[in-house]
């Protein structure tokens, strides 16, 4: 029987996120998805990228961010 569990790998080592039920020993295949680090999400707004004396922050960015909640009386 084939069971698959997601897990990551870190530092030469997988860490599962579930045992795996009824298996003390066994042969395994890992499968390697996009690298977290790797991946650029695409962004509009960059920092630094408006000049002036006073640059923008990662916190400032932080306090635009959009998560896109119930409260904003947003129905998609």
């Amino acid at each position: 029987m084939l069971q698959a569990i997601e897990g990551i790998y870190k530092d030469g080592k997988v860490e599962l996120k579930e045992l795996p039920s009824d298996i003390s020993e066994s042969l395994v295949i890992v499968t390697f998805f996009k690298s977290k680090k790797n991946h650029i999400k695409d962004q509009i707004m960059q920092f630094g990228m408006f000049s002036g004396n006073q640059q923008s922050t990662e916190a400032d960015f932080e306090i635009a961010e959009f998560h896109g909640g119930n409260e904003e009386g947003l129905d998609w």
